[in-house]
């Protein structure tokens, strides 16, 4: 039976799971009960989750690039700004969307609201399979590399050190998560 802290039981009927019948029948009388996962994201939760999928590994390896590229701290400053003013807009295109469409799942319902359950189901599929395990080893590989670098002060790191360590860091994270749902 599921522990109570991770599930409401939801209905008029008092039942346990076990008590439920097995298959749904349509000639079963009245409301049965419901078993769903309780919501807990606090405020804190949420924003820490929103702003770890937002700026990721990438604020601590594109300074640099950008510094190099803009040749002056003065104008790196400007193009910091102008990015930020750029990502403010996406965000109160979000913002606008959340609130039009009050559906859950985000991105999903947006598409499916605006293109149908093909584009939408296409767009959660390359999300799940394609953009976030790269994502993740993207975060895995700049850990590695920054972790790696002290042991290296005077020279270029190791291509496989940074590899293997990368590898060794995406894979317990999938463990880590996995054991926490």
């Amino acid at each position: 039976m599921p522990s109570k802290d991770k599930y409401d039981v939801v209905g008029q009927n008092e039942k346990t799971v076990k008590d439920l019948p097995a298959s749904n029948s349509s000639n079963s009388s009245g409301p049965e009960d419901e078993v769903k996962l309780q919501q807990k994201i606090s405020l804190l939760n949420g924003v820490t989750v929103i702003v770890g999928s937002i700026i990721g590994s990438g604020i601590f390896v594109s300074p640099k690039g950008v510094l190099e590229g803009a040749g002056s701290v003065g104008l790196s400053i400007i193009v910091w700004v102008g990015c930020g003013l750029f990502s403010m807009v996406g965000a109160y295109c979000y913002a606008e969307l959340g609130t039009s469409i009050t559906r859950s799942g985000a991105d999903y319902a947006y598409i499916f609201e605006a293109f149908g359950p093909f584009l939408a189901f296409l767009r959660l599929w390359v999300e799940c399979m394609i953009v976030r395990p790269c994502s993740q080893s993207h975060c895995s590989y700049d850990f590695s590399y920054y972790i790696i670098e002290p042991l290296f002060p005077d020279c270029e790191q190791p291509d496989n050190a940074i590899r293997l360590l990368q590898q060794y860091v995406y894979v317990k994270s999938c463990n880590c998560y996995k054991k926490l749902n």
